[in-house]
């Protein structure tokens, strides 16, 4: 008897992708008869061009397209995402073979000051290098000075309490997943600070005729985390045209009833426009992944027949970098 393969999981080698890598090891490795498992560290341009915000990347592959293009080479077998950070549109080849369950998908304030956002002293420093959290804060006060910030999780905490911000937004999830939930100051309710499409959900995909490689993903998959972050990633498809804007989305799935709330924003605050959805989601697979990419197109069309494209075409535009 031949012995098994060893599975090859893709991963950046910050302290959050490793978590994440580890996690999906851990669940794979409890599965009967699993396979060797081996975690493989991948460089990606995001891990090595620090000079430029992350919304001038040009792309949503900055975090992923190394790793990605090694799963279409078969130098891995898996490639373990958060999937905030995972294109819409997949490299051929490709396939999402499980969605792990979703952590707390909210942002969270993390303050020297211990203080939420309404409590922040009138032109406070709050560090973030999102255009999203960018554009929310603004919308709830205009007064703040927001800046530029980049590193992985631990480095931006070390920032803040270097003194270089007063303030700064960080994922509720990656914050509890590397043990620093004790630093969160106030976690931002989503009714007021939608999250990032996806954020606190793990994406692992594998290649699309890898059915062996399928078939011990598809005991990690949660449904119900799948079927939310299909309706954000559709909408996202939908409206984004390619580049990234100051979106927010977020799918609950309730007593078999998938809402989808979605806020497009101007960077300065001074715009948004909002839209929901609500859709019935089938028991049979297939049928809930076609339910949920409808509602997510259904919101995406009405964002866009609000008026999103004159914010998206703003965005577009050269904007400064404000650095601290």
């Amino acid at each position: 008897m031949s012995a098994a393969r060893t599975l090859r999981i893709g991963t950046r080698g910050s302290e959050l992708a490793m978590w994440q890598a580890r996690q999906v090891r851990t669940l794979l490795a409890a599965q009967p008869g699993a396979p060797p498992l081996e975690i493989i560290q991948i460089k990606t341009e995001g891990d090595q061009r620090t000079d430029i915000p992350l919304w001038q990347a040009g792309g949503r592959a900055f975090f992923t397209r190394e790793i990605d293009q090694a799963l279409v080479s078969s130098r891995v077998d898996v490639a373990v995402h958060s999937l905030k950070d995972l294109s819409t549109a997949l490299e051929p080849g490709l396939t999402l073979g499980a969605v792990l369950e979703r952590e707390d998908p909210r942002d969270a304030l993390v303050s020297r000051a211990g203080s939420h956002i309404a409590a922040l002293p009138e032109g406070a420093r709050v560090g973030t290098s999102s255009l999203r959290r960018r554009a929310f804060l603004a919308r709830l006060r205009n007064d703040l000075n927001i800046l530029e910030l980049r590193g992985n999780v631990p480095t931006r905490v070390e920032r803040l309490f270097e003194g270089r911000y007063d303030a700064i937004i960080l994922a509720v999830a990656g914050l509890k997943r590397l043990g620093l939930e004790d630093r969160i100051t106030h976690c931002i309710p989503a009714e007021e600070f939608l999250p990032a499409v996806s954020q606190g959900a793990i994406g692992v995909l594998a290649r699309d005729g890898d059915a062996e490689t399928l078939r011990w993903l598809s005991a990690l998959d949660h449904a119900a985390t799948r079927q939310a972050t299909i309706a954000e990633r559709a909408l996202l498809r939908k409206v984004e045209g390619g580049c990234q804007i100051p979106l927010g989305a977020l799918a609950r799935l309730e007593s078999g009833q998938l809402t989808l709330h979605a806020t497009v924003a101007s960077l300065d605050g001074s715009t948004s426009i909002s839209a929901m959805g609500r859709i019935a989601i089938p028991a049979a697979p297939d049928a809930a992944e076609h339910a949920a990419r409808e509602l997510g197109n259904r919101v995406g069309a009405e964002l866009l027949a609000k008026g999103a494209t004159r914010i998206i075409e703003m965005q577009r535009r050269p904007q400064p970098v404000d650095a601290p």
